[in-house]
């Protein structure tokens, strides 16, 4: 039966860790990498639910997009998270794994299966350290830029979103009328490359989380952006990550049972 760490080395060949930004802290969470895996399940975040429904299936493995804790914990407190996470993969013998940035970077990682849902034809990342591209040679960054797969108005655009996507609202900016046909695209947060995207030529940005000021900065140039949110953004990272390892684990003969956590909603609610 293969290993946790055996597991985490295939998760490395889908995205290598390499990739993390250095702010990031993709791979194990918790968990020994000994461990023997027969069932894993696939989530967006580590929560105590997504760990009880782990436990109740008989997972040995949860996998995450993003990771249990981002920086130091001073103290682990088992009464709230990220201790109640961690009391639960240790009592019941559960791994935690997560793969963030890696995931997003990677070529055919989130990034590229966000554009592919959308129809959007990448030619390059949006955003990417230089050396790590080089040397990888290949498609490797934050974010990609490419063709949509006709041209288009900004709210043909958005409407197309939300059905590929399956949400039911998303925030424009710029004229609903504007013509579009190239477009950057960036999973999660990509407010802080909104300077990147004013400057590379793309008439829309597809994106989560833009802020007012960054908004306004679109606006005064003319340009177009879709936010279709953080969660609706990322939450595709679970079928892609079922995917990826279910083809990995085919090649290798590995009979392990793949979950897909599909209870989880944006923390933000519209009333």
């Amino acid at each position: 039966m293969p290993t946790v760490k055996q597991i985490i080395d295939i998760v490395d060949q889908i995205a290598p860790f390499s990739l993390a930004e250095s702010w990031d802290n993709s791979g194990l969470q918790v968990g020994d990498p000994r461990w023997p895996v027969s069932s894993i399940l696939i989530a967006l975040d580590v929560t105590d639910k997504a760990l009880s429904e782990a436990e109740k299936l008989g997972c040995d493995m949860l996998i995450t997009h993003h990771p249990l804790v981002m920086s130091p914990e001073k103290q682990i407190d088992f009464s709230r998270m990220p201790g109640t996470a961690i009391l639960t993969s240790a009592r019941s013998r559960i791994a935690v794994v997560s793969a963030h940035t890696n995931l997003d970077k990677a070529q055919d990682g989130l990034n590229d299966y966000l554009a592919q849902k959308l129809d959007i034809f990448c030619t390059d990342v949006f955003f990417s350290d230089a050396m790590k591209n080089e040397s990888a040679g290949q498609i490797q960054g934050l974010g990609r830029i490419g063709q949509l797969g006709e041209t288009m108005t900004l709210q043909q655009l958005a409407y197309r979103i939300k059905e590929e996507l399956g949400i039911p609202r998303v925030r424009i900016i710029g004229n609903p009328g504007n013509m579009v046909s190239t477009a950057a695209l960036c999973s999660g947060s990509g407010g802080s490359l909104t300077t990147q995207f004013l400057g590379s030529g793309m008439d829309v940005y597809i994106t989560g989380d833009l802020k007012y000021h960054e908004a306004r900065d679109i606006e005064s140039h003319g340009k177009s952006a879709v936010d279709v949110g953080h969660f609706s953004s990322e939450s595709i990272a679970v079928e892609l990550l079922k995917k990826r390892l279910g083809q990995m684990f085919d090649a290798r003969k590995y009979e392990i049972l793949i979950n897909s956590y599909d209870q989880e909603q944006d923390p933000f609610l519209t009333i």
